[in-house]
């Protein structure tokens, strides 16, 4: 059981939906909270819900997180206009992400787009883009930038357009290969799964960006349970001291702990801790 603490932003979505589920569900966090507008369907024993304004959003509202999850992302026909578009999908997600910075969060993983482009000639992607842009600049700690295809799921919400490019994607997806394999559409369950595995077992360079495909390939590492034989479990051999036969000497004089080896929350301890067995006297 591990000891993680998540904050996911954007939780009411396709993608942060099913993210928030499969944190819930995760061995390795014990807790996960959901910074809202309006509470998730979703319930369960890990699961806090702070319903919030994100215009009044302060510092107070972010708690120590290991990692801030943003999923949040909304569609100018919802918005209703660009402007209310720009402050859904990069306005929120900077402040949110310079609030957490503040409080030392170490890690941000945040969902763009694929072709995010301050400079693309699309609208769209042209703001993806500069969002990518100024997290890069506001100089985080660690940021994974998600890219996603078109994503396939089953919305709350009804979205023509995506219903119909997912329909004609999966339709050509034996036809797109090679360099085009990256615009096939993507599982929004995947892309949550990604962004858990990438949390837990991805690069720790300061900015790294993972495309559509690399999000569709990366799984959960495997785990083994080692059959252990009774003979190995009790080699007595391997106890013994070799050149000794003293009562005393059978156990060792001299146990060290070398925590270098080890790795305390992104914390190196460069001391070598010795524990001195006493004589008996």
């Amino acid at each position: 059981m591990g000891m993680r603490a998540a904050i996911v932003v954007g939780a009411t979505g396709l993608t942060g939906t099913s993210l928030v589920e499969q944190l819930c569900e995760n061995d390795e966090y014990v807790s996960v909270t959901v910074i809202a507008r309006r509470a998730p369907a979703f319930t369960h024993p890990k699961l806090e819900v702070k319903i919030r304004n994100f215009d009044t959003l302060e510092e107070k509202d972010i708690e120590f997180a290991h990692e801030l999850y943003c999923c949040l992302g909304t569609t100018i026909k919802k918005a209703g206009s660009r402007e209310e578009f720009e402050k859904v999908d990069f306005e929120y997600p900077l402040t949110i992400a310079s609030l957490a910075k503040n409080r030392g969060i170490p890690h941000m993983l945040v969902i763009t787009a694929m072709g995010a482009n301050e400079k693309s000639p699309i609208y769209y992607n042209r703001v993806k883009g500069k969002l990518e842009h100024d997290l890069i600049e506001l100089g985080l700690q660690r940021l994974s930038i998600i890219r996603p295809s078109l994503l396939s799921g089953e919305r709350e919400e009804f979205r023509l357009g995506e219903k119909a490019g997912e329909k004609v994607l999966k339709f050509a997806k034996p036809l797109l290969v090679g360099p085009l394999k990256r615009s096939r559409a993507i599982e929004a369950s995947q892309v949550a799964k990604a962004m858990i595995v990438i949390a837990l077992y991805g690069d720790k360079q300061p900015v790294t960006i993972y495309q559509s495909q690399d999000l569709a390939k990366l799984d959960f590492p495997e785990t083994h349970d080692e059959d252990i034989s009774r003979e190995q479990l009790f080699n007595w051999d391997k106890g013994k001291l070799s050149g000794s036969s003293d009562e005393g000497n059978k156990v060792n004089r001299e146990v060290v702990i070398n925590r270098d080896k080890y790795k305390i929350e992104e914390t190196v301890v460069d001391k070598e801790v010795k524990f001195q067995r006493r004589e008996d006297k």
